[in-house]
């Protein structure tokens, strides 16, 4: 057996790092190109609007009911403070997975028996719901749902 060289040692050496960086690059650069974008323009106007807009919809006093039923679709309900159905305008609901975008849906929705259907199909997963729809008034409603589909 030969013996070890100061040589030998230093390439094993620099061949460890050099795994362990090109492992991180790698990392690194499928986190930032599976990254879906940016949530609002600018945090710090949006900050300043968040509580009006948050304390106009707790003033409505809407409450959101999801159910997802494979084979029929996405189901929502929106109910008043004394569990009536209340009527949305201008519902946009965007239906997608929490880590990227290339999955992303915009369901179209119709009103059947006091609650809104859409046709949908989800693989198994954990899946977000973004709901925006306008009260009669005005109001901006809006929440995310997380939505979780066995398999």
């Amino acid at each position: 057996m030969a013996e070890i060289t100061g040589r030998q040692v230093f390439l094993v050496t620099a061949g460890a790092f050099a795994v362990i960086i090109a492992v991180n690059v790698v990392m690194a650069w499928q986190a930032v190109s599976t990254f879906p974008g940016l949530e609002v323009k600018n945090s710090y106007v949006a900050s300043q609007e968040f509580e009006a807009a948050r304390d106009a919809q707790d003033a409505l006093g809407w409450t959101l009911q999801h159910e997802y039923v494979a084979g029929e679709g996405l189901f929502l309900t929106f109910t008043d403070r004394a569990g009536l159905p209340v009527q949305v305008n201008g519902l946009e609901v965007l239906v997608g997975r929490t880590t990227s975008s290339n999955e992303d849906q915009r369901p179209e929705f119709v009103r059947e028996a006091g609650r809104l259907v859409a046709p949908l199909d989800l693989a198994p997963g954990k899946w977000m719901l973004q709901v925006k729809a306008q009260a009669e008034d005005g109001t901006r409603f809006q929440q995310r749902i997380d939505l979780f589909v066995k398999g």
